[in-house]
């Protein structure tokens, strides 16, 4: 059961303070799920730390065993170079005091003094009750988390890790399709995460290898976001302060832009028209504030021409919240004379709404451009359109 540690009010008002300058240094978010073998990941996060011998902090506060869990991590970083050192602030290590250990002032200063700062997995709502005081403020350690941000250094985090970097997470979801039909509150299914990434981007994981992409639309409407990034596993997105993606790893992202979507207001269930959604595979860059896209290198003359399409094929799925099925869906509508595909989601025995169910459809217009890779069966989609509508799901006759 996991529990909020401090008011909803307190914590959102902690997470910026207006006379701080814009942070010089590195994001490195991972979707979960992160291989200790994907070298690509790993070694960047060195490299943007400082190279060879670079100090690490190791903040295992979500994980269900801290101590064992930040021992592995800091192997792991050792392992592809660093100089990795665990920071003992979790609510669940044993005979350790986490309020105390937050405020410690020699612990603060050696995170202070690292190249970067790498948040363990697990549950996200037990970084923010080990590290934000009871009256939102930013505790010792927190603080120095972020002065090593503010300074040029690298903040990374995988699965909840990379939950916290949005000033706005996901904390207690029972189903993506419930976060549509029933719909998201702060306190319950919202709280406020340390908001690394700035107020004007939503970020999730594991969004491809659990369907998620669907549940970051509640969020971000009702939070106010228009962008948001979904990172699927064992890869992972690097932003710097001029708002450049790079996506890198084993996979890729999905990127949501809300700016230009509607709402049916006299239909009472969730419905959204004219969302944009782009998947960025590994290698491409993006950056958030021009829209600009670099190809990477393998797709760098792997234009589509639509006038040309490989395929002439229907692309329907009953379950688009399945693992990787919409990226399948996107990649086979992106090279297809058909222009639209449709994928369906329903609730599961049990669920608060058993009768509702939502169609999503996908939509290649005049703005959709696609990238096929010279080297692998690999594509980046950009700016399809997507539509979700409710359905009325009508159980079986008898049972």
């Amino acid at each position: 059961m996991r529990v909020l540690c401090v008011s909803l009010v307190a914590l959102s008002m902690q997470i910026s303070t207006a006379a701080e300058a814009p942070p010089q240094g590195n994001l490195l978010i991972a979707g979960g799920a992160l291989r200790p073998d994907n070298a690509v990941v790993w070694q960047r996060l060195v490299q943007l730390a400082g190279g060879p011998g670079a100090r690490i902090a190791v903040m295992p506060s979500a994980a269900g065993n801290p101590a064992r869990s930040g021992a592995n991590l800091a192997a792991t970083l050792n392992k592809y170079g660093a100089s990795a050192f665990v920071v003992p602030v979790a609510v669940r290590f044993k005979d350790r005091d986490y309020q105390k250990d937050a405020e410690d002032e020699t612990l603060a200063k050696s995170i202070r003094e690292a190249g970067g700062v790498y948040f363990t997995g697990g549950d996200q709502g037990l970084i923010t009750k080990a590290l934000v005081r009871p009256d939102g403020k930013r505790t010792a350690v927190l603080q120095a988390i972020w002065d090593v941000y503010q300074k040029g250094g690298v903040i990374g985090g995988t699965s909840a890790g990379a939950a916290i970097m949005s000033s706005t997470m996901y904390y207690e979801a029972d189903t993506v399709l419930g976060t549509l039909s029933v719909g998201v509150n702060d306190g319950k299914e919202l709280a406020p995460g340390l908001g690394f990434v700035g107020t004007d981007l939503f970020v999730d994981q594991h969004l491809l290898a659990r369907g998620r992409f669907a549940r970051m639309l509640p969020a971000m409407l009702k939070k106010g976001y228009k962008q948001g990034l979904g990172i699927d596993e064992n890869t992972a997105i690097i932003i710097n302060g001029k708002r450049d993606v790079e996506v890198i790893g084993y996979q890729g992202a999905l990127l949501l832009d809300v700016s230009r979507a509607t709402r049916n207001a006299s239909e009472k269930d969730f419905n959204l028209s004219n969302v944009r959604i782009s998947y960025l595979d590994r290698g491409d860059r993006y950056n958030l504030l021009s829209h600009e896209y670099t190809p990477a290198a393998d797709k760098v003359n792997g234009k589509l021409d639509p006038a040309n399409p490989d395929t002439d094929e229907q692309v329907y799925s009953a379950d688009i919240l399945g693992h990787n099925t919409v990226l399948v869906m996107m990649e086979k509508l992106i090279h297809n004379a058909r222009k639209e595909a449709i994928g369906i989601a329903t609730a599961a025995p049990g669920d608060p709404r058993e009768d509702l169910g939502f169609e999503f459809k996908l939509t290649r217009d005049a703005e959709s451009v696609g990238y096929e890779s010279a080297v692998a069966d690999a594509y980046t989609i950009l700016n399809l359109r997507m539509d979700v509508r409710p359905l009325h799901i009508t159980r079986p006759w008898y049972r």
